[in-house]
C-alpha cells in the first residue's frame, strides 16, 4: 500500500478521520453492522468581498477547490494574481483575494443547473470561452498507458473503496497517475485538480484526465478549459458531451474496464501498442461503482 501512495503527488487519504464516520445499522438479515459513511459539509466560496456559492464537499483541499471552481466558472483568469487564500474551518468559508477587482453580480443571475452531482453550475457566457480554446494536438495516448493507468488508479486505496458515495478524478502523465482527488460531486473533484494545477503552475499539454464518473458536457467543458487533451472514464457518455468533445478536438474515451474501452472523439491521438492477449481482465475486487454495466 505504501508504494501506491508514493506513486502520487497527492492521493486519497481514506484513513483521515475527518472525512468519514462510523454508523451503526443493520444488514439484509437484520444483523447489526458498523459501516463507514462519507462526511459532507458546506463550503462557502468568496471572491474578494463577494459571496459566490456554497458547495457541499468532503472538506479536504478547500483552497484548491475554491480556486478551481472560480477558474472553471470564468471568474478567475489564468493570469490573475492571487494575493491570498484564507480558509476559516470554524465557519466553513474560504476567501480568494486577487489583485484585479472583480464584480460578478450580474453573471451570478444567469447560472444554469447542470447534470453534475451537488448542483454544479455553468454560467451563461461559458460557451463563448469554450469555442475559443485550443488544446494540444501533439499529445498521444498509448493503449499500454491506458491499461496501466486503469490498474493503478483502481487499486489505489480510496474513500470510495472505504465508504462509497463519492467520485474520483485523477491527473496523469503517460502511464503515471499524479494527483487523485475525490469528492461527493465529480465537479468538485475536477475543480480541486484545476485549482492544484493553477496554484502549482502545472502545464496541461501533456496530461491525461481520468474520472470515475459519466462523460457529461460539464466534464468535457472543464477538461477543455483546463487545456487537457485526453479524457478517460470507466463510465459512459452523454450525447452533448460527445458533441462538445468533437468540437474541441478532445480525445474522449469511455467504458474503460479491463481490456475494453470506447473512443468517440480524437481517435488520432491513440497509439494501439498493447497486445490484448497480455492485458489481464479486471479482477472482481477492483470493481467500483462506475464499473457496472449501466452508466453511472
Amino acid at each position: 500500500m505504501q508504494k501506491v501512495f508514493e506513486d502520487y503527488i497527492l492521493c486519497p487519504l481514506p484513513e483521515n478521520p475527518s472525512l468519514t464516520q462510523s454508523v451503526v445499522g443493520q444488514d439484509q438479515e437484520g444483523m447489526k453492522i458498523i459501516t463507514s459513511v462519507v462526511i459532507e459539509r458546506p463550503l462557502t466560496i468568496f471572491l474578494n468581498g463577494q459571496e459566490i456559492v456554497t458547495v457541499m464537499t468532503v472538506g479536504d483541499y478547500p483552497d484548491m477547490l475554491a480556486v478551481g471552481f472560480l477558474l472553471n466558472q470564468n471568474m478567475l483568469r489564468m493570469d490573475d494574481e492571487i494575493i491570498s487564500i484564507d480558509y476559516d474551518s470554524d465557519i466553513d468559508v474560504v476567501v480568494v483575494r486577487t489583485k484585479r477587482e472583480t464584480d460578478f453580480e450580474q453573471q451570478l443571475k444567469k447560472k444554469t443547473l447542470t447534470s453534475g452531482c451537488a448542483q454544479g453550475t455553468v454560467f451563461g457566457d461559458l460557451m463563448e470561452k469554450f469555442e475559443k480554446i485550443s488544446i494540444s494536438s501533439s499529445t498521444i495516448l498509448k493503449t499500454t498507458w491506458l491499461y496501466s493507468l486503469s490498474q493503478k488508479i483502481n487499486s489505489t486505496p480510496s474513500l470510495y473503496l472505504k465508504a462509497g458515495a463519492i467520485h474520483g478524478c485523477v491527473l496523469c502523465r503517460e502511464d503515471q497517475p499524479l494527483v487523485y482527488m475525490e469528492d461527493v460531486g465529480r465537479h468538485n473533484a475536477i475543480d480541486k485538480i484545476a485549482g492544484y494545477m493553477c496554484l502549482k503552475g502545472i502545464s496541461a499539454e501533456d496530461k491525461i484526465f481520468y474520472t470515475t464518473g459519466r462523460l457529461t458536457s460539464e466534464m468535457v467543458i472543464k477538461t477543455v478549459q483546463m487545456g487537457i487533451p485526453i479524457l478517460i472514464s470507466r463510465s459512459g457518455f452523454t450525447a452533448w458531451g460527445v458533441e462538445l468533445a468533437i468540437e474541441a478536438g478532445l480525445t474522449l474515451i469511455g467504458r474503460a474496464k479491463g481490456r475494453r474501452f470506447t473512443v468517440l472523439s480524437g481517435m488520432e491521438r491513440i497509439l494501439y501498442d498493447a497486445n490484448l492477449k497480455e492485458v489481464k481482465s479486471e479482477p472482481k475486487n477492483m470493481k467500483r461503482k462506475s464499473s457496472i454495466e449501466t452508466d453511472g
